[in-house]
């Protein structure tokens, strides 16, 4: 008997802008979809996937590596196997179609990262109302990697937010009045990571703005740690990872609050 609904909210965007009209090619990352949604079923929970468009998202070619599974390249093709035969991924709900039914059928939302999150999702309008309903009701809400800039969604204005980022005018501050996690400990993918990932042989050119930055000026207490090390940072109901080496211990963080939740 399944324990309840977990809503996994994906993008479904494939490109994403950088610097002096760049793009890179992306979408959500193998280990840090795959290992928290095996833990979620393998503890009982359900998972509906849904996203912007209800399209099949699409995984970043870059997270097919061995290196996110440890060195074990049996269990990258493992999970590549799951991903790709999964029939959900075919046929997601579409975030308004999530909003229009209401989320009180959901004990947990979870959200996998890639730099796809940062090209729709974080001013995603639909998934604005998700979020602060589940804050809201102090439901448990897991977001790993760059997934934490979806946050930004449940912003007044966040299309105004990320203008402001991107311009880098110092303005952003001032628009983040009635954010719901503000003072929120978190981490995310930290600055240090991204600028490694920056130039021809990573990204192919520079993001607009850091995550860490945008989360800080939205009033979040960003916690990172070195780089490429397991950090998992739990304030009240978000759970967040820092990045894809973080996801086997985010998805056991997620279950153990979904869980710790459904005993109250």
């Amino acid at each position: 008997m399944s324990k309840g609904k977990v809503l996994v909210v994906m993008s479904s965007a494939n490109a994403l802008d950088l610097k002096d009209g760049k793009t890179y090619s992306t979408g959500y990352y193998l280990n840090e979809f795959v290992v928290p949604y095996r833990k979620l079923v393998e503890a009982g929970y359900e998972p509906v996937i849904a996203n912007p468009k209800g399209d099949r998202p699409v995984m970043d070619a870059n997270s097919n590596n061995a290196m996110f599974f440890g060195g074990d390249d049996a269990a990258r093709e493992d999970a590549l196997k799951f991903a790709e035969g999964l029939a959900l991924l075919d046929r997601p709900k579409t975030l308004a179609a999530v909003v229009a039914e209401g989320t009180d059928g959901y004990v947990g939302l979870f959200i996998p990262g890639g730099h796809a999150p940062m090209a729709d999702l974080l001013k995603d309008k639909n998934l604005g109302k998700i979020l602060t309903q589940f804050h809201n009701s102090g439901r448990p809400t897991g977001i790993v990697c760059h997934g934490p800039i979806v946050l930004l969604a449940a912003l007044p204005d966040p299309d105004a937010f990320i203008a402001s980022m991107i311009a880098g005018d110092g303005k952003a501050s001032s628009l983040n009045a009635g954010w719901p996690y503000t003072g929120y400990r978190l981490t995310v993918f930290a600055t240090g990571e991204e600028q490694a990932l920056e130039g021809p042989s990573g990204l192919g050119g520079h993001v607009q703005y850091y995550p860490v930055n945008a989360l800080a000026e939205a009033g979040a207490r960003v916690e990172t740690i070195a780089n490429w090390h397991p950090n998992v940072v739990i304030d009240r109901e978000l759970i967040t990872g820092q990045q894809p080496m973080s996801a086997p211990a985010f998805g056991d963080a997620l279950v153990e609050k979904l869980n710790e939740h459904a005993r109250r």
